[in-house]
């Protein structure tokens, strides 16, 4: 019997993806294969599809993560087979993996055991192409900034004050902080500089607001570059960057489809982190997906503190999107861990820290309840749970007004998430969802920054020195106080510090850095330690990944 995922994968009976395209009734000349098992699907296919009326929205979210393991993607995936198990027209909408976490630590995010969406090997590293394009979009920008001083600088951008980075999507944290142009006048003008990973780009976040190809190309012309000495904003638009920038991107906006394990319809496309991005997929596929479905399953990164606040936020309020109920998912063995059991402790029945870890997912009810979205919690079952402490989580949420069902996805598929399935249905046809976003457009900046940290993070209050507040004052002054706000934090803790698990209280945010992202429409605020540019931990997973003596890739997860 398989025991990996890699394995399982391999294992797979994948249909050609055009049976997977008819299901959806698109028609094969509407799909651009890449190979047997992807595809994109037609830009001008999509739009004829807007007169069609969207099917029904299930976000997955989850409690916040531990190493002991949530499962989010895992569920989502096994939530769409169950789905379509149960008669329902069901797809997925999840993220692109980045490289990153896939040779770092966290892995690939294809899900697993037979919860999975395959061509896994494909997805996880360079599946159809469109992280390259993204990082190619972003560092032709970096380079025609870079000329434009080179040649005259006639806007007089400031040298001190350009903003605009490079990108590479691999955890290096060599490059956060680079010199470049030294050597000589040939070489341009030194200047200090850096790369962020790709998937915190803010052409990545403009790829996945993006409506259509007039909508990026006017996006990326938004960017703001830099600054001149009087700190006058220059952007993308001046350097006559955006059309050389769609160019590039032209193909990757086509959202990618492919499918899971049981055969069902998988879009996958786009790929920011919820910890120093906003954490959604594109919402291009999520609208194709509505008009082709029945029923949407798609995920936001991380914990609901960061991913379910910023698809709510960011992403339902710029696509137009009204989700129809909420499911979040937690594990005993993560919950332990909340309840401050350490990861080499978890095995055995440990009901009372079960008990103590529950504030953690009571947090989280209680945050996705104030959008006014049903909520349902999915226990994600491992071998080792006991009766005892299933018991507990489904006697809590139920005192929180909600309702636990354990699925066995990863063991059984489809098959075992039924009960879940069952339940999302039920809710979504009493369309007991009355949406809202957590704060209006007109609040000023840091109130918004201020209500998500009292309201989703449980804290006192927020905090920043003069320059940060002055820039908080600026971009208000700006034009830009209608922007909803990002915040990059932390993803292992409501509060700043990634050790304080559980539900923490009564603490201070503190806001060390403000990134403007003008074309994306919302302004970055970076919490505490967290960086755009992630490193490789003590023993990467790259140390464990090769390719056998068969050709195979192996190690990778």
């Amino acid at each position: 019997m398989a025991n990996t995922d890699i394995d399982i994968a391999r294992k797979a009976n994948m249909q050609p993806i055009m049976e997977i395209g008819a299901k959806l009734g698109i028609p094969a000349e509407s799909l651009v294969p890449y190979g047997h098992t992807k595809a994109k699907i037609g830009l001008d296919y999509i739009n004829s599809l807007k007169e069609r009326p969207d099917g029904k929205l299930i976000l997955v979210t989850a409690i916040s993560p531990t190493p002991a393991g949530e499962g989010k993607t895992t569920t989502t995936i096994g939530l769409g087979d169950a789905l379509n198990r149960i008669g329902k027209n069901a797809s997925i909408c999840i993220r692109e993996p980045s490289l990153g976490p896939c040779f770092g630590m966290k892995g690939g995010a294809a899900g697993g055991g037979y919860s999975q969406v395959v061509p896994m090997e494909d997805i996880n590293l360079h599946f159809t192409g469109d992280m390259h394009a993204i990082g190619a979009a972003h560092n032709l920008l970096s380079a025609l900034v870079d000329n434009y001083i080179h040649w005259g600088n006639d806007l007089r951008l400031d040298l001190r004050r350009v903003t605009w980075r490079r990108v590479v999507d691999m955890n290096d944290r060599q490059l956060r902080h680079v010199m470049t142009g030294v050597g000589g006048p040939g070489n341009g003008f030194p200047m200090e500089g850096g790369f962020d990973i790709t998937v915190a780009s803010e052409i990545m976040a403009i790829f996945c607001l993006a409506t259509d190809l007039e909508d990026l190309q006017q996006r990326l012309g938004k960017i703001v570059v830099g600054y001149t000495r009087d700190k006058q904003p220059i952007t993308a638009a001046q350097m006559s960057a955006p059309g050389a920038m769609t160019a590039l991107l032209k193909d990757a906006l086509q959202p990618n489809l492919v499918q899971t394990l049981e055969n069902n319809p998988a879009f996958i496309h786009g790929g920011p982190f919820a910890n120093i991005a906003h954490g959604c997929n594109s919402a291009i596929a999520t609208k194709t997906a509505l008009k082709l479905s029945d029923y949407v399953v798609t995920e936001a990164g991380f914990g609901a503190d960061l991913g379910a606040e910023k698809f709510f936020d960011i992403k339902c309020r710029k696509a137009g999107l009204k989700p129809d109920a909420a499911v979040i998912v937690a594990t005993v063995r993560a919950l332990k861990m909340h309840g401050g059991v350490a990861k080499d402790d978890l095995a055995g029945e440990n009901v009372e820290a079960v008990q103590k870890g529950l504030k953690n997912l009571g947090r989280h009810i209680r945050n996705v309840g104030q959008f006014g979205v049903p909520v349902a919690v999915c226990v994600n079952h491992f071998t080792g749970d006991s009766d005892a402490e299933v018991a507990a989580i489904e006697e809590y949420v139920a005192r929180k007004g909600a309702k636990a069902y354990v699925s066995k996805h990863w063991a059984d598929g489809g098959a075992g998430a039924e009960a879940l399935a069952n339940a999302v249905v039920e809710m979504t046809e009493n369309s007991q969802s009355q949406f809202r976003t957590l704060y209006d457009d007109d609040m000023t900046l840091w109130e918004k920054t201020r209500h998500i940290a009292r309201s989703i993070y449980g804290a006192d209050d927020i905090t920043a020195d003069k320059k940060i507040r002055d820039q908080y004052k600026q971009y208000q002054e700006a034009g830009y106080g209608h922007f909803p706000i990002c915040m990059a934090k932390t993803q292992y803790s409501f509060s700043t510090d990634p050790k304080l698990m559980g539900a923490p209280s009564n603490h201070v945010v503190p806001i060390r850095e403000l990134a403007l992202s003008a074309g994306a429409e919302f302004l970055v605020a970076i919490c505490g330690d967290i960086m755009r540019m992630p490193g490789l931990p003590r023993v990467p997973a790259a140390n464990n990944i090769f390719v056998n003596d068969s050709g195979e890739i192996e190690g990778l997860f």
